[in-house]
């Protein structure tokens, strides 16, 4: 994705929030257009162009006030109202997906010393990603909004380690996922610094398939610990690999969004973008 495409994630980035702001006054095609200093025309040809779909039913896979309103007036389940606001079918992903492997106690307590760590940074539909890898897998993959912020949070992450600014195949194969390239998943490994409490949680979120969703207490039954809700929200909220590990996809069981370690904007963005590419 070039820089022009990014500025574009970034117009309908703010195109989401206005609709979201505005749900009830229902804002027709030109006043979002409006807001985005973009002609009716173009603004509908660039939305189509990024999501595959029309601004029109992109709201509704991302209105949340939607999504209450099914939930909570109509008794709708979380898969018939995945279904309802557009997020139905299956992907292959989860079918495909990735080995987790985690560190060592000894690579856990310190920091990652010892650990050689490629990192670079690339373009995503969503912003400018940072991905980082071990010889073992992907450790790291985070939104960025630069590059120095970017490395901060991967530091962060591994204090110890050696870095080394590298693009590898490790990381080339995770990114194939945003050209909707399946055939080099099945060869992505994730080399995690967790808890095993952690790796069961985000083993669990590589189960849902792309354009479903779930919740915090689905996943907290899925690993056998229905009373550890929070504590599965807790893991969530540190899972440190962007979109290959889709917490994107847990919300809370009312319908809200729940948080999102880089944004609720994007995470709604995410969201309907992967019930558009499912359902074009």
């Amino acid at each position: 994705m070039n820089t022009q495409e990014n500025i574009h994630y970034k117009r309908i980035a703010e195109a989401i929030d206005y609709i979201k702001a505005n749900f009830r006054d229902q804002p027709h095609l030109d006043e979002v257009a409006e807001k985005v200093h973009l002609s009716p025309f173009h603004f509908q040809r660039l939305f189509s162009e990024w999501a595959g779909t029309s601004p029109k039913k992109f709201l509704q896979y991302t209105s949340l006030e939607y999504a209450k309103k099914l939930l909570q007036e109509n008794q709708a389940t979380l898969s018939e109202t995945a279904y309802e606001t557009g997020l139905s079918g299956t992907s292959r992903l989860h079918d495909l997906f990735v080995t987790i492997e985690g560190m060592t106690p000894a690579e856990y307590k310190n920091g990652g010393r010892n650990l050689t760590i490629n990192y670079s940074f690339a373009e995503s539909p969503f912003g400018n990603m940072l991905v980082a890898s071990t010889e073992k897998g992907i450790c790291f993959m985070g939104f960025a909004e630069d590059e120095a912020s970017g490395f901060l949070a991967l530091k962060e992450k591994f204090p110890h380690a050696h870095f080394s600014r590298k693009l590898d195949l490790i990381q080339q194969s995770a990114l194939f996922i945003f050209q909707n390239d399946w055939s080099k998943l099945s060869e992505i490994k994730l080399h995690l610094k967790g808890t095993d409490f952690q790796l069961k949680v985000w083993e669990t979120l590589l189960k849902i398939p792309m354009g479903q969703l779930s919740t915090y207490g689905t996943v907290a039954n899925q690993i056998e610990k229905p009373n550890a809700s929070r504590a599965v929200g807790t893991a969530i909220g540190s899972n440190p690999v962007a979109f290959l590990i889709p917490c994107h996809r847990v919300i809370q069981a009312s319908g809200a969004l729940g948080g999102y370690m880089w944004g609720n904007t994007r995470k709604t963005a995410i969201i309907g973008w992967e019930g558009a590419q499912i359902n074009r």
